[in-house]
């Protein structure tokens, strides 16, 4: 059985999770008083999974998805979801182009590293 060092082992986390504390210092910057939202973020991150934000109105959560995106440099979009929004609007739509005469690809806002869906019970059961 192969013994672990756990000296070394508390070096090497910390050594590989030092860039969490540089995320986390400068989300801090941005966000104040929510330590558990900016923690659960950086998990959720870490864990390559989906995060679902609820709240009332006013506790940054926009903010924050967009502050976690500036630092990583990553592309963020909102959607805001209403009852008249259409699937083309989510994934975008191929538009011709008179002078080039090709269809061109606009995308939509889900194609972001971070998407923010806001107010999902408002869209239609299509969407």
């Amino acid at each position: 059985m192969e013994t672990v060092n756990i000296k070394e082992l508390n070096e090497k986390i910390q050594r590989e999770s030092a860039f969490t504390d540089m995320i986390t210092l400068e989300m801090n910057k941005v966000i104040v008083g929510q330590k558990h939202l900016v923690e659960n973020l950086l998990i959720g991150l870490l864990a390559d999974g989906h995060i679902l934000l609820e709240g009332v109105p006013g506790l940054a959560k926009t903010l924050a998805i967009n502050t976690l995106a500036s630092i990583m440099d990553a592309k963020f979009n909102r959607i805001q979801f209403t009852p008249d929004l259409l699937p083309a609007d989510l994934i975008g739509t191929q538009i011709y182009s008179q002078k080039s005469e090709q269809f061109q690809i606009k995308k939509g806002p889900i194609f972001a590293n971070f998407v923010l869906a806001d107010e999902i019970n408002r869209s239609p059961a299509k969407v």
